[in-house]
C-alpha cells in the first residue's frame, strides 16, 4: 500500500516536497514511539561509530527516497516498486560480500 499511497500523493504535487511531508510525518510518529516508550535516554548511549553509521544510513535513505518519489511522479507504481525492491537482493549481496553474512 506504500506505494500506492505514494503515487496517488505525487501525481500532482512535487515530489521533493512530497519526500519532506513524508519524512517529518516518520519523524513525529517515531517521536511518539520512543518517547512513549521511554526510550530517549537510549538517544545519548551511542558510540560516535554508531552515529556516523546511522547518520550514513540517514543520507543513504533520504537519497533513496528522493529518488523514489521522482520515480513514482513520472513513471507508473507498477514499474517503479519492483525496481525499488531489488534492494533487497543488493543488501543480500553486499552483506556477504563485505559483512560475512551467510547462512547458518
Amino acid at each position: 500500500m506504500t506505494a500506492i499511497f505514494a503515487k496517488l500523493g505525487v501525481e500532482q504535487f512535487n515530489p521533493d516536497a512530497a519526500t519532506l511531508i513524508r519524512t517529518v510525518v516518520i519523524l513525529i510518529v517515531l517521536t511518539g514511539v520512543v518517547a512513549a516508550t521511554h526510550q530517549l535516554p537510549a538517544l545519548a548511549a551511542g558510540s560516535p561509530r554508531t552515529y556516523a553509521f546511522l547518520v550514513l544510513s540517514g543520507l543513504a535513505t533520504g537519497a533513496s527516497w528522493w529518488c523514489y518519489f521522482r520515480a513514482l511522479h513520472i513513471g507508473d507504481a507498477a514499474r517503479v516498486a519492483p525496481l525499488d525492491k531489488l534492494s533487497v537482493v543488493l543488501v543480500a549481496l553486499f552483506g556477504v560480500g563485505f559483512l560475512g553474512d551467510s547462512r547458518r
